[in-house]
């Protein structure tokens, strides 16, 4: 994967670097992480300019975070029924919801980049829950320079160990993701057995 993200960097530069980041932010599997790995890698060469592939990663991923809000909260009713016609997708949108409501703009900041699996799906949760546009854009774009410094940075410092870098950073994503997730099912499961007692009580 590190070999096509460099590829990709090499033949269509930072064009590509704004292209790869806005489509990560609506849930696309691209390797937008290990292309901003790479872009900062080449910029250290001075193939790329730094400037231009910090602006283009950043201007990516904001653009996609919005507009994942917004086509959520455009068609809401139509993606609600969407959710609701699964169990699964129902659960997970009720799941992000409560997700949504006890962390509030905190949540969007650290799904940016310390959690970044599950950005996406917080930038559709906010959107359909209305959450507050100009807070939501804010703690975006805070999550956003972390993200993008910190890849782009590592890419630029790092540049003759691409690879390793990115196998380290893979692992440790997937390692909070999945730490997130286990916290956030114990407290699902927490709040639920606490309304059930309170309706039998």
């Amino acid at each position: 994967m590190s070999e096509i993200a460099l590829a990709l960097v090499a033949d269509y530069g930072v064009p590509i670097v704004f292209c790869v980041t806005f489509l990560s932010c609506l849930a696309l599997p691209v390797p937008s992480s290990l292309l901003m790995l790479a872009s900062g890698g080449f910029a250290a060469t001075g193939d790329l300019s730094l400037t231009a592939v910090l602006v283009a990663a950043f201007a990516g991923a904001v653009l996609g975070d919005n507009t994942g809000y917004w086509i959520a909260r455009v068609s809401g009713d139509r993606m609600s029924d969407w959710f609701q016609r699964n169990p699964k997708r129902a659960a997970l949108r009720n799941r992000g919801q409560g997700f949504m409501q006890k962390w509030g703009g905190s949540s969007i900041f650290f799904s940016c980049w310390l959690v970044a699996p599950l950005g996406p799906y917080i930038n559709y949760v906010s959107g359909l829950t209305r959450f507050h546009w100009p807070r939501f854009a804010l703690w975006g774009i805070a999550g956003e320079t972390v993200w993008v410094s910190l890849y782009v940075g590592l890419g630029y410092v790092f540049a003759d160990n691409i690879t390793a870098v990115a196998s380290l950073l893979g692992n440790a994503s997937g390692f909070v993701t999945a730490f997130a997730a286990v916290v956030g099912l114990g407290y699902w499961l927490w709040t639920a057995s606490a309304r059930k007692k309170g309706g039998t009580s």
